[in-house]
């Protein structure tokens, strides 16, 4: 049972590390993700805050 609390403490603080969507830190990583791994929303935020600012 602890193990399995500790997977998952261990998930949530490692997704909630993730830069917020929009933010210069995050149009970098998708920069440095190929182009065909993206998901439609992805692509569609990309669009938004990082090339139509």
């Amino acid at each position: 049972m602890k193990l399995v609390l500790s997977l998952v403490t261990l998930c949530a603080v490692l997704t909630s590390c993730a830069p917020k969507v929009g933010s210069p830190e995050w149009c970098a990583k998708m920069d440095e993700k190929p182009k065909g791994d993206w998901t439609v929303n992805e692509a569609k935020d990309y669009a938004k805050h990082c090339i139509f600012k």
